[in-house]
C-alpha cells in the first residue's frame, strides 16, 4: 500500500502546487508593474502592487509560494542540458544520441561535432534512486577531452512486466554489452554503487578474452568491501534480515503506469532515507533557499534549485536488483570473500590482468567510507604495480568525489592521467 498512498498524496497536492505557481506568477507580474484588472488595495501605490513591490511581506509571500510549489518529487529524467563544450580553442556542439535501448537502460552517447580522436569512456551511473543526470557535472568535466558514453538507467515503474526481471547479474550483463557496443580500447568509470558490478564485468571479460575488455577502470566512492569502516548505510543493511527489507521497503507499482504490478524499491523511499541521514543540512539548505528567494539573491537561489531539482528527480529500482545488491554487497560481502558468481560461474578478480585500476575515495564520505573502495586494489592481485593507483581526496564527502570544484581541479586530472597512460 505504500506506493498507492504516496501516489494518492502526490495527486492530491498537485492542484495545490498549481495554484501556488499561478498565484506566485500573478503576484510577480503585479509587483513588476503590470496591474491586474479590477484589483486595487487601499494604501498601495498604482499601478497594482508596484508601490509595495519592494516590501518584505510581498517578497516573503512569493518565496513561500515558490517553496510550496517546489515541494515535490519528479519521476521524469531531467535533461543533461549540455549543448556545447570547449574542445581545444573552439566551442563544439554536443548531441545526445541513444546508441542502444534496452528495457531497463539505454546507452547514451554525447556526440561532439569534432573529428579529433579522443579516449572513449563509458560512465557507469549508479542505480540507487536517482537518474544518470545526477552525474551531469562528471560528464561535463570529462567531455572536452574524452568521447563520453553513459548508462542511462530507466525508471522501473515505466518498464512493463513483459520485460522480465532485472537483477544483479543483469546489471553486469548490461555493462558488458554496453562496453562491447562502445568497442575495443574503451575505458570504464564507475560512480558509487556500480563499482562492484564494473569489477565483475572486467573480470568476466578478462576471463573470456573479450576484445572489448576495458583498457582501464576507475572506481569512485564505491562499496567494494563494506566490512571496512561501516557507515550508517552499511549498518542499516546488516541490522535487518533480507526478509525485513522485502516486507517493509518493496512496493507494487499502482495502476496508471507502464510497469503497473512490478515489484520495486521506490525512489521516494531511497531519497527519504538519504535525506534522513543529513536532515540538518537539508533543512539549512532550504532555509537559505527561502531567504535567497525573499532577498532577490537569484544566483544563489538558482544554484540550490538546480541541485534539488536533480536530487528530487527519482526513479524506482527493480525489487530483485535492490534485494540482491543488499544481500551480495552489504550483507554477505561476496566479492571480497571470493564467493561471488556471475550466471552461475565463479568470479575471479585475478582474471583482471590488462585493465589498469584507479580507485578514488573522499575523506569525509559518510555513504562509502575511506577504505571500502581501495579494497579493490588488494583483490586485483594479477595487476602489476604500474597498473594500480589510488587517490584519497581530502576535504570532500561522497558527492565531492565526482562533482564540484575539487573533482574538476584535483580528482579529474588524476583520472585523465590514468586513462591516457592506459589508452
Amino acid at each position: 500500500m505504500i506506493y498507492a498512498a504516496y501516489q494518492a498524496q502526490a495527486d492530491l497536492l498537485d492542484p495545490l502546487r498549481t495554484m501556488a505557481r499561478l498565484s506566485r506568477r500573478m503576484i510577480e507580474t503585479t509587483m513588476g508593474g503590470g496591474a491586474l484588472p479590477g484589483l486595487s488595495l487601499p494604501g498601495l501605490a498604482a499601478p497594482g502592487f508596484a508601490g509595495f513591490g519592494a516590501g518584505a511581506m510581498m517578497r516573503n509571500m512569493v518565496a513561500a509560494l515558490e517553496m510550496f510549489e517546489r515541494f515535490s518529487l519528479s519521476h521524469q529524467r531531467p535533461a543533461f542540458g549540455i549543448d556545447t563544450v570547449s574542445v581545444g580553442n573552439r566551442e563544439v556542439e554536443v548531441t545526445e544520441e541513444v546508441v542502444a535501448r534496452l528495457p531497463f537502460g539505454s546507452l547514451l552517447h554525447f556526440k561532439k561535432d569534432t573529428d579529433q580522436p579522443q579516449p572513449r569512456i563509458l560512465v557507469v551511473a549508479p542505480l540507487s534512486g536517482h537518474f544518470a543526470t545526477l552525474l551531469h557535472g562528471t560528464v561535463k568535466t570529462l567531455l572536452p577531452e574524452n568521447d563520453v558514453y553513459i548508462t542511462d538507467w530507466h525508471n522501473a515503474r515505466d518498464v512493463p512486466l513483459e520485460a522480465g526481471r532485472f537483477g544483479f547479474d543483469d546489471y553486469v550483463e548490461h555493462v558488458i554489452r554496453f562496453l562491447e557496443i562502445v568497442g575495443p580500447g574503451a575505458h570504464a568509470l564507475a560512480v558509487c554503487q556500480p563499482c562492484v558490478q564494473v569489477l565483475v564485468a572486467a573480470a568476466v571479460m578478462g576471463r573470456d578474452a573479450n576484445p572489448a575488455t576495458p583498457h582501464s577502470i576507475t572506481l569512485m566512492a564505491g562499496p567494494v568491501d563494506t566490512r571496512i569502516s561501516p557507515t550508517k548505510v552499511n549498518e542499516l543493511a546488516i541490522s535487518k534480515p533480507l526478509d525485513w527489507f522485502e516486507s517493509n521497503l518493496i512496493a507494487t507499482v499502482p495502476p496508471g503506469f507502464a510497469g503497473s504490478g512490478r515489484k520495486v524499491y521506490p525512489g521516494f523511499v531511497q531519497v527519504g532515507a538519504f535525506m534522513a541521514m543529513n536532515m540538518d543540512r537539508h533543512v539549512k539548505a532550504h532555509v537559505e533557499l527561502f531567504e535567497n528567494l525573499a532577498m532577490g539573491e537569484h544566483e544563489k537561489a538558482t544554484t540550490a534549485k538546480t541541485f534539488y531539482d536533480e536530487y528530487f528527480a527519482v526513479l524506482d529500482l527493480a525489487a530483485e536488483f535492490y534485494l540482491e545488491t543488499i544481500r551480495i554487497v552489504f550483507q554477505e560481502h561476496e566479492l571480497p570473500r571470493g564467493v561471488l558468481t556471475y550466471r552461475g560461474e565463479p568470479v575471479d578478480l585475478r582474471a583482471i590482468r590488462r585493465t589498469a585500476l584507479l580507485t578514488v575515495e573522499g575523506e569525509r564520505d559518510d555513504i562509502c567510507a575511506v577504505g571500502q573502495t581501495v579494497a579493490a586494489q588488494d583483490l586485483c592481485t594479477s595487476l602489476r604495480p604500474h597498473q594500480r593507483r589510488h587517490h584519497m581526496q581530502a576535504g570532500v564527502g561522497h558527492y565531492g568525489v565526482f562533482s564540484g570544484r575539487r573533482w574538476q581541479s584535483q580528482v579529474y586530472p588524476l583520472v585523465r592521467g590514468h586513462i591516457l597512460a592506459a589508452d
